[in-house]
């Protein structure tokens, strides 16, 4: 199970891409075309253009770190990605799905809850 707290996002690239890039090319992408900022400890997750293969990028205290999953057999299963989108965000158990090999198209969640504001007055 892959547990990241709440203040961890993670990007997933809209497109697979050519994982022949390495950390440069990768931050590169998050930089230029994104508009992020690597150095914040998110994760950034790029797939394959034979959906086989994945690389998350990720800035670690004092360097990038590269972790890097290739499927003995089958593919990584992209969610929806909205027409146009360079990226998308998604919460950890999606990506933990995602690496898993689960479609996360036909996963359906309960929304999401949350206290109701009149317990908690203005301060």
């Amino acid at each position: 199970m892959l547990t990241l707290p709440t203040s961890v996002r993670v990007h997933l690239a809209g497109a697979p891409i050519d994982l022949r890039r390495g950390h440069d090319g990768l931050v590169a992408i998050v930089r230029n075309a994104w508009r992020l900022n690597p150095f914040e400890g998110h994760l950034f997750v790029f797939l394959g253009r034979r959906l086989d293969r994945v690389k998350i990028l990720v800035w670690d205290r004092n360097g990038f770190v590269l972790y890097y999953k290739r499927l003995s057999q089958g593919r990584f299963r992209m969610p929806r990605v909205p027409e146009g989108a360079e990226r998308i965000e998604m919460d950890a158990t999606t990506l933990a799905m995602l690496l898993d090999g689960i479609d996360v198209k036909y996963v359906k969640r309960p929304p999401t809850w949350a206290p109701p504001t009149s317990l908690f007055p203005p301060a």
